[in-house]
């Protein structure tokens, strides 16, 4: 899903993780704004691989159990910014909040989601 909708990470440090989508084809809904589920994609993408980086990736997984969005504005080109920041990083749950802004740093969605950490099934 990422390389399909060309995002890239931008930055990373503790409890935060900023990235870039383009709005574009593959990213606009049939009216030319950017779609609503894109912009899920963006928050999801970023606060699944932000909880990541905070578990032991070895014996751990970070999937996503609960995520909500409120779409403010609409975009219809350049790209969109999305910063997702660590609300709770506890042992079980995470819970992230991503903002999504335009180039002129207009809010176009928030969103929070919350993170199940799982330990890793043994293969075999």
């Amino acid at each position: 899903m990422v390389g399909h909708v060309g995002i890239e990470f931008l930055e990373a440090s503790e409890g935060f993780i900023k990235g870039v989508m383009p709005v574009d084809d593959r990213t606009k809904q049939p009216f030319g704004l950017l779609h609503g589920g894109a912009s899920v994609v963006l928050a999801e993408t970023l606060c699944s691989v932000g909880a990541m980086l905070h578990i032991d990736a070895e014996n751990q997984v970070a999937v996503g159990q609960e995520i909500n969005a409120n779409h403010i504005k609409s975009a219809k080109e350049g790209v969109v910014y999305g910063e997702a920041r660590a609300i709770h990083l506890g042992k079980n749950t995470h819970v992230w909040e991503t903002k999504i802004i335009d180039e002129a740093d207009n809010l176009i969605c928030i969103s929070r989601m919350t993170v199940a950490i799982i330990p890793k099934k043994n293969k075999g």
